[in-house]
C-alpha cells in the first residue's frame, strides 16, 4: 500500500513519520526554543552558531525549522548548502548560486569580492545578514571552513557580512579544536547541543505529530507509551518503528494501532518458549 493509501486510509494530511513533514508542523525539541530566538536575533548581527547532537536527534529538523522562521523574515537571503563535502572551488561555486553571484573558477578572487560585495549591499540595504545553513557540516573541509571565515569577516573582524549556523554530529566541535580551525571555533556564538528524549518527550512527540496530522487517536496511548520506552531515546528509531507500525496497519486494514501489532512485529520469537514448553510435554 503507498503512502497516499495509508493517508487516505487514515485520515492523515501527510504521514507524519516520514522526512518530508511540511516544515510549519515540525515538532520543537525541547531545549531549543530559546536557541532559536537567539538565531533570529543572530542575523541582525552576523557571525557563527552551532548546532551538535547524536545522528537521530533532529539535529537536521532543527535546522529546518530554523529556516522555515528565517524565510519569513521580509527581504532576508537565506541559503542552504546542498553539498557541504565540495572541494574549495566547488564551495565557490555553490556559495555563488545560493547568492546569485557569478562565479568563474579561474578567478578565486574574483569570486571572493563578488561575494562580499553582494553581502555588503545586503547588509546595507536590509539592516540584516545573509544567512548560510549548512547541514552534516562535518564534512566540510577545514580549508573551506577557513575560507568562510575570511569571507564573512570584515574590516578587521570587527564586522560580520554573513550569518552561518553549522550544524553537524560530534565529529565537529572536536574539529574546532585542531589548530587550523581553533580561530573559526572561537567565533561560534549561540551553540545547540542535542541530547536523547526522555520517553515522557517521545511520547509528547507522537502526540504533536498525529495531532497535527489530523488523527490524533491513531494509536492507543498504551503503544505510545511502548514505542517510546522501546525507541533508544532516539527521534530517528521512533520514527522508523512508527512508519513500519502504520504500514503494516494499512495492510491489515485495522482501524487503529495497538501494541498487539507492536509486539507481532518487534517481537517475532515471542511465541518460541512456548513451542519448546509444548514439545517437552
Amino acid at each position: 500500500m503507498n503512502n497516499t493509501d495509508i493517508r487516505s486510509l487514515y485520515g492523515l494530511k501527510y504521514n507524519p513519520f516520514l522526512p518530508n513533514v511540511p516544515p510549519e508542523s515540525l515538532f520543537t525539541i525541547p531545549g531549543t526554543e530559546h536557541f532559536s530566538l537567539r538565531v533570529q536575533n543572530m542575523a541582525a548581527q552576523g557571525g557563527f552558531a552551532l548546532i551538535t547532537g547524536e545522528p537521530g536527534l533532529g539535529k537536521s529538523k532543527t535546522l529546518q525549522q530554523i529556516a522555515h522562521r528565517l524565510e519569513q523574515v521580509p527581504d532576508l537571503t537565506v541559503g542552504v548548502m546542498q553539498r557541504p563535502q565540495s572541494s574549495l572551488g566547488d564551495f565557490y561555486r555553490e556559495l555563488g548560486e545560493l547568492f546569485n553571484v557569478g562565479l568563474s573558477p579561474a578567478n578565486r578572487y574574483g569570486g571572493f569580492k563578488a561575494l562580499r560585495s553582494r553581502w555588503k549591499t545586503h547588509c546595507r540595504s536590509t539592516l540584516l545578514r545573509p544567512v548560510l545553513l549548512i547541514d552534516e557540516a562535518q564534512q566540510v573541509s577545514a580549508d573551506c571552513l577557513t575560507e568562510l571565515r575570511l569571507l564573512q569577516s570584515h574590516h578587521f573582524d570587527s564586522e560580520s557580512l554573513l550569518f552561518t549556523i553549522l550544524c553537524g554530529d560530534g565529529r565537529l566541535p572536536e574539529r574546532f579544536r585542531s589548530a587550523e580551525l581553533i580561530p573559526l571555533g572561537s567565533r561560534i556564538g549561540p551553540r545547540l547541543v542535542l541530547s536523547a528524549l526522555s520517553p515522557e518527550q517521545l511520547q509528547d512527540y507522537l502526540n504533536f505529530v498525529l495531532e497535527k496530522a489530523g488523527n490524533p487517536q491513531l494509536m492507543t496511548p498504551e503503544l505510545a507509551c511502548t514505542l517510546a520506552a522501546h525507541a533508544a531515546n532516539n527521534l530517528r528509531v521512533l520514527n522508523q518503528m512508527a512508519a513500519e507500525l502504520l504500514a503494516a496497519a494499512a495492510e491489515r486494514n485495522l482501524s487503529r494501532i495497538d501494541e498487539t501489532l507492536f509486539f507481532e512485529l518487534f517481537s517475532p520469537t515471542s511465541s518460541k518458549p512456548r513451542r519448546n514448553n509444548q514439545l517437552k510435554n
